[in-house]
């Protein structure tokens, strides 16, 4: 059998040396799927609760137990390093999130973070002994849940100068700041500067994530590993109509300018402008449409749309974007409102997987004999991020039905398994090098 390329293992030394504890792994999701705010199967778990605190503390005992030192950052990024022959080398990186938005799944972001530790596991059992360091890291919540922005951890780390400003004065729904919320889970404390979180572009010479996919193409192909070339580039924008309101009886329709319809109607404009885009990897979703004030014998005087639309094209998306914004102002015309606000939350580029690394993850499935597929993620990751301080590649697992962000969410032990192989021998090569 072939050993790792440049540095042989320690006994054993071959491929099926490496030996997942499939078993333990899922006992670890399921125990952690108990820090929840939300009735099992279901799992809700917000930035800086007391249920993500104690998610945050389990995590740091198994990267203990791992043998892994263990630190934080101003933000609550957590980082497990396993130091190789040559410490002073910049490192490998692995690793997700165990945030969860309310009512979701259980192995979104946690296969990542859990499957990196057995992944180290792995290697220590198979006796490898890394050149480079090995650091697995739990990034602070990848879900927009409490304060609107997503991969907010991946996005300081990556040195994000607005978002460390954003941050110090933002507030969640219930007027609670950034920094309060941070330093009741014991982050930030006097700090008021979120600068020291930044990383300097090759602290890590590579940065792979695994993850389920999201989606159904593995699983309905049957393929056991998707190697991701590209992140979709994702952007967010946040729409307000205001109309006059009126009685639902009294006020006949052609005298109208009902906000709840010109809402509506964008909302169909941008199903509209994605499908003309002539690309099946440009996507559109309005996932917030409100109503205010939200009776049914009265029409909408103001309506609050929030509009999520994606493709690896950057140009391609960023042309949506100006027809939603053409569109939304005709319809200020056709049905006398006021576009009281239109504004772009976040507009991220795409990012292509570097192909050192894709080819790592080829040359894993290959000596594991497993199936493989090259295939565009798009849904965003931490790793959006991380390609701007590192090379960055993606490992996908299937999932049932490709069911995600909700309780029915579920990857086989047999799929894990394979996904942590797969990671575990990438990152041995990629410490090598």
């Amino acid at each position: 059998m072939e050993q790792f390329s440049g540095y042989s293992i320690h006994e054993p030394t071959s491929i099926s040396s490496l030996s997942v504890d499939a078993q333990g792994l899922q006992n670890q999701i399921d125990q952690l799927s108990g820090f929840s705010d939300a009735p099992a199967p279901a799992v809700t778990r917000v930035l800086y609760t007391h249920k993500d605190v104690l998610a945050r503390r389990y995590v740091k005992n198994l990267m203990g137990i791992a043998g892994l030192s263990v630190r934080e950052d101003a933000v609550g990024n957590i980082f497990g390093r396993w130091d190789g022959s040559e410490p002073e080398l910049a490192a490998v990186a692995t690793g997700s999130h165990i945030d969860a938005i309310p009512y979701s799944g259980k192995y979104d972001g946690v296969v990542g973070v859990l499957g990196a530790i057995e992944a180290i596991n792995v290697l220590k059992r198979s006796g490898f002994k890394p050149r480079r360091p090995l650091e697995v890291i739990l990034f602070t919540s990848e879900e927009p849940t409490r304060f609107g922005i997503s991969c907010l951890g991946s996005r300081l780390l990556s040195g994000s100068e607005n978002l460390a400003n954003t941050l110090k004065t933002i507030t969640d729904s219930q007027n609670i700041s950034f920094l309060d919320a941070a330093r009741s889970a014991g982050y930030a404390k006097d700090e008021n500067d979120l600068s020291s979180v930044f990383l300097k572009k090759g602290t890590y010479s590579a940065f792979v994530e695994l993850h389920i996919e999201q989606g159904p193409i593995l699983e309905d192909e049957g393929i056991s590993i998707g190697i991701v070339t590209a992140i979709a580039a994702p952007a967010s924008l946040r729409v307000e109509f205001e109309g006059n309101g009126g009685h639902a009886g009294a006020v006949l329709m052609p005298n109208r300018n009902d906000a709840g319809l010109a809402a509506a109607e964008l909302a169909l404009a941008v199903e509209k402008h994605v499908l003309e885009s002539g690309s099946i990897d440009t996507v559109g979703t309005v996932g917030i449409l409100e109503l205010h004030p939200g009776a049914i014998n009265s029409i909408p005087s103001k309506s609050h749309i929030e509009i999520d639309t994606r493709d690896i094209d950057e140009e391609r998306r960023n042309q949506v974007i100006d027809k939603i914004h053409e569109t939304a102002i005709r319809i200020t015309k056709t049905r006398g409102v006021k576009l009281s606000g239109f504004h772009v939350i976040n507009q991220d580029p795409p990012a292509p997987s570097d192909e050192a690394v894709i080819n790592a993850m080829e040359t894993a499935t290959k000596e594991l004999n497993l199936t493989s597929k090259l295939m565009i993620s798009r849904a965003y990751h931490d790793s959006l991020f991380m390609a701007r301080v590192s090379p960055m590649g993606m490992i996908f697992i299937p999932c049932y039905k490709g069911y995600s962000h909700k309780p029915e969410e579920f990857s086989s032990i047999e799929d894990m398994s394979n996904g942590v192989k797969v990671l575990a021998f990438t990152l041995a090569k990629l410490s090598l090098q």
